[in-house]
């Protein structure tokens, strides 16, 4: 119950930062444009159009962070191998923004990220490993333990 809850509850928020990072992407291209923007000779048209590529980019990733939730809250199941791989860089990727946010934007938006951080290990780590898609369906089996310290065993016969 609760991992569904959270795992929806992430889906709705990396939508809605997707479309905020969407329309700042937006209003800072046109920014760029209308008052021909030159950053050490950079072309401002070239610039305006970077910002609209990084906010579209930027907006698809988070938009498929979104679906990776809410495939995890309707199957619930811990998402596969690959909705790992993107969830847990989405993660990473929020915990540097919110360290850069500290100082740049303040501790509101430091909030924001932390939370949304939060959401994300939520969705990786409220799942069983068992459950996991990718490894065979069946339950995780431990190594074999390691021999006591201070036994020795030879390394040939």
């Amino acid at each position: 119950m609760v991992r569904r809850l959270v795992a929806g509850l992430a889906a709705i928020v990396l939508v809605a930062e997707a479309a905020v990072l969407v329309l700042v992407h937006i209003v800072l291209g046109r920014t760029t444009a209308n008052q021909s923007m030159s950053i050490a000779g950079s072309d401002p048209d070239v610039m305006s159009k970077a910002t609209y590529a990084m906010g579209a980019g930027m907006g698809a990733f988070l938009l498929l962070c979104a679906v990776l939730a809410v495939l995890a809250a309707l199957r619930d199941r811990s998402p596969g191998r690959f909705g790992r791989v993107v969830l847990i860089s989405a993660a990473v990727t929020h915990a540097v923004l919110g360290m850069l946010a500290v100082g740049l934007v303040g501790w509101a938006a430091f909030a924001a990220l932390m939370l949304i951080l939060c959401l994300l290990v939520l969705i990786l780590t409220l799942y069983p490993a068992a459950a996991r898609q990718g490894d065979g369906g069946g339950p995780v089996e431990d190594a074999p333990p390691p021999p006591p310290f201070g036994e020795l065993k030879p390394t040939s016969p």
